[in-house]
């Protein structure tokens, strides 16, 4: 066994920050087991302290400023 993670799955919408309960993006893996998600806001407070105790950061937050898709037709 080589101790590496599994590839965390994507969040979703269904994903909610424990603090606040909007959509999570930021999920800390804990070293001892188990996980915490955290809105974009809740994350930048925490994720700096939860890295120092060794969770894993998985932070999809740039796909808040990222632009939508524009199809071919040049609709949305």
């Amino acid at each position: 066994m080589t101790g590496a993670l599994a590839p965390a799955k994507p969040l979703t919408a269904l994903d909610r920050c424990d603090r606040c309960g909007a959509q999570a993006y930021i999920r800390a893996t804990l070293p001892v087991g188990g996980e915490l998600l955290f809105c974009a806001h809740h994350g930048r407070q925490h994720v700096a302290v939860l890295r120092g105790k060794g969770a894993e950061i998985q932070d999809e937050s740039a796909r808040l400023s990222a632009s939508p898709a524009i199809a071919p037709d040049g609709e949305r």
